[in-house]
C-alpha cells in the first residue's frame, strides 16, 4: 500500500521573507548602478589612503610631540609636492613641444599632402595619399563632427578635477579617523578574531602600497629611459611620446607592449635606424623591467600566476575601464590573501603571508594555537 506524500507547508513568514531578501538585493543593486561614480571615487580613495597610512604612521611615532592631524597633514603636504613636482617635470617639455607641434602641423599637413617628408613618404608608399584625396569629402564631415566630442571631453574634464578633489578629501579623512574606526570595528570582535583581522588586513595593505608605488616607480623608470632614447635618436616630440609611454606602463599586460609599439612607430616615421634604435631598446629593457627592476621594487607585492593576472584584468576593465585595469593585481592579491587565510583556518593553522619574493603557491606553515 503506497503511502500518500505528505505536502510540505511553508509559512507565510518564510515566503515574505524571501521576498524581501529579493527586493533588498534588487534596490542595492540598483543603488550600486545608480552610485557607481562615488564608489569608484571610494575605492581609489581607499587605495591612496592606504598607501600612505604607513607614513602617517612613521612620522607620528618620530614626531612625539606631533598629533595624528598634523602627521597626516605633513604627509599629505609632501604627496601633493611631489606629483606635483612629477606633473611639473613632464608639462614644461610638454608644453614645449605641443607648441612645436601646433607650429609645424601646417607645413606637416602641407608635406604629407604633397607627399613629402617622413610622413608624405610613409603615406605615398602605403598608398595611403591616394585614399585621403579620393575621400575628401567624408574626412571634411568627419572633422566637422569633432565638436561635440570636444564639449564632452571639457565636461568629462570637470567631472576629473571634481573627482580628484573628492578623492583627496575623502583620502585624508580616511588616514584620519582610520585607527579611530580600525579599532571601534575590531572592538566588537573577540581578542583572538580582532588579531587575525589584524594580521590579514596588514598584509592587504602591504599588497597595496607595493604595488602602487612600485608600478609607479617603475612607469617612472620607463619614461625617462624612453625620453632620452627618443631624444638621443632625434625623434621629434619625445616627451609627448615618453609620458604616454610612461602612462601606458601603468596597464599591467598589454601596456608597456602598448607604448612600445606607439614609440617604435613614431621612430621608424623619422627614420629607419631610430626606429631600430627604439626596437632594440624596448626589447632589452622590457626584459630588464620582467626581470630585474619587477622583482626587486615589487618584492612586497602577493605574486599572482598569468592566469589569474589577466582574468583579474578581463573582468576589472568590464566593470571600471582603465582604471580596473591599473586596481585589478592589487585587488586579486588582496582576495587572494584573505581566501588563502580562509583556507588555513579552516585546517587549523596560521597562514604564512608571501612577503619579500616568496612563492604564494607555497602552503600555510606553522600550527595554530
Amino acid at each position: 500500500m503506497q503511502t500518500r506524500p505528505v505536502p510540505v507547508r511553508i509559512p507565510p513568514r518564510s515566503i515574505l521573507a524571501a521576498i524581501g531578501l529579493v527586493f533588498a538585493a534588487y534596490v542595492l543593486l540598483q543603488l550600486v548602478i545608480e552610485t557607481r561614480r562615488v564608489l569608484v571615487w571610494t575605492v581609489i580613495a581607499l587605495f591612496f589612503a592606504v598607501a600612505l597610512y604607513p607614513a602617517v604612521n612613521a612620522v607620528e611615532r618620530k614626531l612625539t610631540r606631533c598629533r595624528r592631524s598634523l602627521a597626516t597633514l605633513l604627509v599629505f603636504l609632501v604627496a601633493v609636492a611631489a606629483v606635483g613636482a612629477l606633473v611639473a617635470l613632464f608639462v614644461t617639455p610638454l608644453a614645449h613641444e605641443g607648441t612645436r607641434l601646433a607650429g609645424r602641423l601646417p607645413h606637416m599637413i602641407e608635406d604629407a599632402r604633397a607627399g613629402r617628408g617622413p610622413a608624405g613618404d610613409l603615406l605615398r608608399r602605403t598608398h595611403a595619399l591616394r585614399y585621403v584625396q579620393q575621400h575628401q569629402e567624408q574626412i571634411r564631415s568627419f572633422a566637422t563632427g569633432l565638436g561635440t566630442p570636444a564639449l564632452a571631453f571639457v565636461r568629462g574634464a570637470a567631472t576629473t578635477l571634481a573627482g580628484a578633489v573628492t578623492i583627496f578629501v575623502l583620502a585624508y579623512l580616511m588616514v584620519l579617523e582610520g585607527p579611530k574606526a580600525v579599532d571601534g570595528a575590531l572592538s566588537l570582535v573577540d581578542e583572538a578574531h580582532a588579531r587575525r583581522i589584524r594580521r590579514v588586513g596588514t598584509a592587504c595593505a602591504r599588497t597595496v602600497t607595493g604595488y602602487l608605488t612600485g608600478n609607479l616607480l617603475i612607469s617612472v623608470i620607463c619614461g625617462v629611459l624612453t625620453y632620452v632614447v627618443l631624444l638621443i635618436t632625434g625623434v621629434p616630440f619625445a616627451g609627448l611620446l615618453a609620458l604616454f609611454v610612461a602612462l601606458a606602463d601603468l596597464i599591467p599586460l598589454v601596456g608597456a607592449t602598448l607604448g612600445a609599439v606607439v614609440a617604435s612607430l613614431a621612430a621608424f616615421i623619422h627614420s629607419v635606424p631610430a626606429g631600430i634604435a627604439a626596437v632594440v631598446f624596448f626589447v632589452v629593457y622590457q626584459q630588464v623591467e620582467n626581470h630585474l627592476l619587477q622583482p626587486v621594487i615589487l618584492a612586497r607585492t602577493v605574486k599572482l600566476n598569468p592566469l589569474t593576472v589577466l582574468l583579474a584584468i578581463l573582468l576589472a576593465v568590464e566593470v571600471a575601464g582603465i582604471l580596473g585595469a591599473l586596481l585589478a593585481i592589487p585587488i586579486a592579491g588582496m582576495i587572494q590573501i584573505i581566501l588563502r587565510d580562509v583556507w588555513a583556518h579552516r585546517r587549523g593553522q596560521h597562514l604564512q603571508l608571501p612577503m619579500h619574493g616568496d612563492h604564494p603557491a607555497d602552503g600555510p606553515t606553522g600550527q595554530g594555537q
